[in-house]
């Protein structure tokens, strides 16, 4: 049996996801260097990205690429799991996606994403460069929360046979009907997007935080971060996320990377429903699904106990898998 891992969540506080240490502190700690820069892409954003590597004597035996969710960025929450993978021994790396974190915006907006293709385009071509440069020639897998689900999941159908794993946690596969639109604004949402895309009074059913962190603590810090802003969904950045969710729903059975959903069972942002239709139709020969009874959508805002079973059968799942690329 693989050792019990500790989460790097359970060092943080509710003012910063370092604690009481500085991020080189913290870095040190955990045996992982991280480094940063911004890249420019075909439509002129600046967009910032990051990446943590293992300190010797730990050696890199395989890449995990990470994509946040929506209102996510590398520098908070996701920043502490890229650490748990890199103390693992990959080389990580992340991005912001258009108007998250540190990152230009559509028009200057935050949160504006009326389409996902671009962004799907951005992380292609960043972890490309990045796979090229810090581990030619190793297993490479994709780690993805929430919407970050959909974008991988956009990667691996485009990118076939170049992807040796994707891991989905809380992936928003479909909305769950508790925290749509209610009627009739679902319905008639494709009016309000082409007439003001960029109304951010789109009615959900209560705040992302307040629905997705069990623990309040780490509800106080995920609203902590200074690039987090309270604000609810455009309307053409609901629309999408409603229109992806169809797309991909028709794709299911496309899906044919080796595949570990991991899901809580009480999730009200993603419906596991969703994801369990996703298990059963993807192609995938390898494939595992999880679902956690009573976990919440944000499964590292669970109590420390949940997020080290969750996150130690990613890890295990990675390495394992890592292990087979390298042998095969």
């Amino acid at each position: 049996m693989a050792a019990p891992i500790q989460h790097p969540v359970a060092e943080a506080s509710e003012e910063s996801p370092f604690g009481k240490l500085s991020a080189s502190e913290f870095y040190a700690r955990h045996n992982v260097t991280c480094s940063s820069e911004y890249i420019t892409n075909s439509r002129g954003f600046k967009l910032f990205t990051q990446w943590w590597t293992p300190l010797p004597p730990t050696k890199i035996t395989a890449c995990v690429a990470v994509i946040h969710g929506f209102t996510g960025e590398s520098s908070w929450f996701v920043q502490l799991t890229s650490i748990l993978f890199a103390q693992s021994g990959f080389a990580v790396c992340a991005i912001d996606h258009q108007g998250h974190g540190f990152s230009d915006g559509l028009d200057g907006l935050i949160y504006h994403i009326p389409d996902l293709a671009p962004v799907v385009d951005d992380c292609i071509h960043f972890f490309t460069r990045f796979r090229q440069s810090h581990a030619p020639g190793l297993p490479a897998f994709l780690y993805a929360e929430s919407l970050g689900g959909a974008i991988a999941l956009y990667i691996t159908l485009r990118e076939k046979g170049v992807w040796d794993g994707l891991i989905l946690n809380g992936a928003m596969c479909g909305i769950s009907a508790k925290f749509k639109p209610p009627w009739p604004l679902e319905h008639l949402l494709f009016i309000v997007a082409a007439v003001v895309p960029t109304w951010s009074v789109v009615p959900t059913r209560g705040s992302i935080p307040d629905v997705s962190f069990k623990e309040n603590w780490k509800r106080k810090l995920a609203t902590a971060s200074p690039r987090r802003v309270a604000a609810r969904p455009r309307a053409a950045t609901a629309l999408m996320m409603l229109r992806v969710c169809g797309e991909l729903q028709e794709r299911f059975d496309e899906v044919d990377v080796p595949l570990l959903i991991v899901h809580g069972g009480d999730d009200v942002v993603c419906d596991p429903a969703c994801v369990e239709q996703l298990y059963t139709l993807a192609a995938s020969k390898d494939k595992t699904l999880k679902i956690y009874p009573g976990m919440w959508h944000q499964i590292v805002g669970e109590p420390e106990e949940n997020v080290n079973l969750v996150f130690g059968d990613i890890v295990e799942w990675l390495k394992s898998r890592a292990e087979r690329g390298r042998s095969g």
